[in-house]
Formats: structure tokens, sequence, C-alpha cells
């Protein structure tokens, strides 16, 4: 696994991105924020391990877990080295928002 942040390598690109869904105790206490996840895009650019860096509720109420089920449904165009696809560690975050309603 290459890391995809340092300049050897042509990073991944994303395809397709899954929002996370908000769980009802996450909802009902209107937590919102960002949950920053360390990850590894495979080589056929789907997305394999996923550890949450920057956790927004602690696992508390299940918005992390949320992020992380999420983050493994989005697709890549994986990144390469020398023209070959290769698995890469990435940063990636996804954000919990609540509409406003007026």
């Amino acid at each position: 696994v290459v890391d995809a942040r340092n300049g050897l390598v042509v990073p991944p690109r994303l395809l397709s991105r899954v929002r996370p869904q908000y769980t009802p105790e996450g909802m009902r206490r209107r937590i919102q924020g960002t949950v920053v996840l360390d990850a590894i895009v495979n080589a056929d650019g789907t997305v394999g391990d996923v550890m949450v860096t920057k956790a927004l509720d602690g696992g508390a109420w299940g918005l992390d877990d949320e992020a992380v089920n999420a983050a493994k449904q989005w697709t890549f165009a994986p990144a390469s080295r020398n023209g070959t696809p290769v698995a890469a560690r990435v940063r990636l975050e996804t954000e919990f928002t609540l509409r406003q309603s007026n």
C-alpha cells in the first residue's frame, strides 16, 4: 500500500460517493460535524480497510460507524504508479449536516 499523499503516485480519483445516514439518536441530539477517516483504496478502486481518525460522536450514537459504512461504498479510479493500479492510503472526510427548517 502506498501513501497517496506523497508525490510518487497518481492519487485515486473519486467516482461515486455515498452519503452517511443519520442514526435516530444522532438526529434527535442534532449532532453535526465532520468525521475524518483513513482508508485504503484498493487497486480495483473499491474501499478496503477504513479507520476513524477524527470522531464526531466517539461511537456513542452510531454516526462514526455510519461514516465508515458509507465510505466503504465509495468507488474510485485507483491510484497508479508507473501506469499500474496500486492500493493507496487516503484521507476521507464525510459530513453530517441537518437541514434548517423555515
